[in-house]
């Protein structure tokens, strides 16, 4: 079943507020091997002007993708998981997250583009603070293969 370009600009949330902990920092910059110290000791991001552990720039991922979940599991979108390749991510960031912040998102299909037997599915996630300022915006895009048939 290929992806239903009528989906293109459908939208999902805010979910569940994602509560910020130094935990997912470090494990997130452990993971990733970010180094600075502002990513694993609040004294350290203090000095650098930040309010608490700074999260490395793609700990964003970790909460639009759980968006981005709903997405891929909308039956009416069609994506087959089994078939995708991710293709691009990219962040564009209003403020650092760092460990305090709780976090919104909301997604929206912003294209789906098909040739070749592979159908392009672009998101972007907006992630805002409890107050709904913007914090980063996340765009990606998955390549899904197509059954042939």
């Amino acid at each position: 079943m290929p992806v239903n370009p009528e989906t293109q600009g459908r939208s999902y949330g805010p979910f569940e507020p994602y509560e910020v902990t130094r935990g997912a920092i470090r494990s997130f910059a452990d993971a990733v091997d970010a180094r600075s110290g502002a990513h694993f000791y609040s004294e350290v991001a203090r000095a650098e002007g930040y309010a608490d552990v700074v999260a490395p720039t793609t700990f964003a991922v970790t909460i639009a993708q759980q968006a981005e979940f709903h997405v891929v599991t909308d039956p009416e979108v069609g994506v087959d998981f089994s078939k995708v390749v991710h293709a691009e991510q990219r962040f564009t960031h209003h403020r650092p997250i760092v460990a305090g912040d709780v976090v919104r998102a909301g997604i929206t299909i912003e294209s789906i583009t098909s040739r070749a037997g592979i159908s392009m599915v672009t998101t972007r996630a907006e992630l805002t603070d409890a107050d709904g300022v913007p914090l980063t915006t996340v765009m990606s895009t998955l390549a899904v293969r197509e059954d042939q048939s």
